[in-house]
């Protein structure tokens, strides 16, 4: 009975039917866009200076530093008068598209400041002009835009 039943048992497995689940591309996409990290980025924006930086913190210094570098140049050549000393910190939002194209969203900034200097708004929006070329940010491969914070101190005397 033992023989007869082996043969029976195995084909009974054998006809089972294993279910496999299909899973349509747009269920992958939806899943691994809810598992991403979108306020992080794989490469931030760079300069060709600083496109050999591998280290994510390493390139985002790089890159803040040739941004102010270049913003303080320009307010620098724009030889602005004032009448009274000013020390004082504004505060530049600045969008890099994913096309790399800088813009600024909005500045804050103290009203000491722009009554001494009523032009700044202007003149940050200009030296952004003054920019060489950005490599926009990317996330997995894919171009993004990104936007920063800068802090710009501004002393005139």
């Amino acid at each position: 009975m033992r023989k007869s039943l082996l043969p029976v048992l195995i084909l009974i497995i054998a006809s089972c039917n294993f279910e496999t689940k299909k899973i349509s591309s747009e269920d992958v996409l939806e899943q691994e866009t809810r598992s991403l990290n979108w306020k992080e980025v794989d490469e931030y924006p760079a300069f060709e200076e600083c496109k050999s930086q591998t280290e994510l913190a390493a390139a985002k210094n790089c890159f803040e530093r040739k941004i102010a570098s270049t913003i303080y140049s320009y307010l620098a050549s724009q030889r602005p008068v004032v009448t009274e000393s000013i020390n004082d910190t504004l505060f530049i939002y600045l969008e890099i598209t994913k096309s790399g194209k800088p813009q600024i969203d909005s500045v804050k900034v103290d009203t000491t400041v722009t009554n001494q200097l009523p032009k700044i708004e202007e003149w940050l929006h200009a030296s952004m002009d003054s920019l060489p070329r950005i490599y926009p940010a990317s996330k997995r491969g894919i171009p993004v835009s990104t936007v920063f914070k800068m802090p710009i101190v501004v002393k005139a005397e």
